[in-house]
């Protein structure tokens, strides 16, 4: 199953290697990245899948809150209706 993180992360040089990095070494799958600039910031959404069923979405979730200059943001992409 596949998730979508919505993130805020700071312009900082390596701040999306970091990101990356934590995600793949805690056992998660990085199946789509979108990012967008906003002034100060990058706004990131992260579609990720667990490489088993052990793999804990929430677990993953107060890791990346540890992470300097990352901070998670629910509205960040809203979403759009296809018509």
């Amino acid at each position: 199953m596949r998730d979508i993180l919505n993130l805020n992360i700071d312009r900082a040089d390596g701040s999306l290697q970091r990101l990356i990095g934590l995600v793949e070494r805690r056992g998660f799958h990085i199946d789509g990245l979108s990012v967008r600039d906003d002034g100060a910031e990058r706004r990131v959404e992260l579609w990720v899948r667990g490489r088993d069923a052990g793999r804990c979405l929430d677990t993953l979730g107060r890791q990346i809150d540890r992470l300097y200059g990352v901070r998670r943001a629910p509205d960040a992409f809203p979403q759009e209706s296809a018509a």
